[in-house]
């Protein structure tokens, strides 16, 4: 069984994935922590050297890569993987996607104290956050949407919600 985690930035990815990882019995992986030991690099330097176009190749490479080399996984993937090269197509097939679909003043909160390590959020003040979050979010829902599950409650426990995933 493959789980693949999508959802906005800061809506609780890793924190689930480590949790549900545990309870089904897969390894988890976070898409993130996989490009930057690959790239010998935080994200943020990523970014900055090379931009976003090549984040997006480089996260759909290592995307396919763990997905080939594992028939069971619990992967948590960034804000944007859905969003491009069809991933989310290719993790509807290889798996089940997840969508944690956070409310909107929880991730707002969440990402005021994570601006500094958040490459395209660092800069903004706040209204920019909250601008960037709602424009964001609208943009994404598309590719969010055709997740085979969707969990609204942020406040679920590990075992409903690994029912869920089963149910699938």
């Amino acid at each position: 069984m493959r789980v693949y985690l999508i959802g906005f930035m800061g809506a609780g990815k890793t924190h689930w994935g480590k949790i549900l990882s545990k309870k089904l019995e897969l390894p988890f992986y976070d898409l993130d922590d996989l490009i930057v030991a690959s790239e010998g690099r935080p994200i943020t330097r990523i970014f900055e050297e090379d931009g976003e176009e090549y984040f997006r190749m480089k996260e759909k490479e290592i995307l396919y890569m763990i997905t080939d080399s594992h028939p069971g996984l619990l992967l948590s993937c960034g804000g944007g993987a859905p969003c491009y090269f069809n991933n989310i197509d290719y993790m509807n097939q290889h798996g089940t996607t997840v969508w944690l679909n956070t409310p909107f003043d929880i991730l707002l909160g969440r990402l005021r104290q994570q601006k500094a390590h958040r490459p395209l959020l660092k800069d903004l003040d706040d209204e920019q956050l909250r601008a960037y979050i709602v424009k964001k979010n609208n943009d994404r829902r598309i590719y969010y949407d055709q997740a085979k599950l969707k969990v609204d409650d942020c406040h679920i426990g590990p075992e409903e919600f690994v029912k869920k995933i089963i149910n699938a």
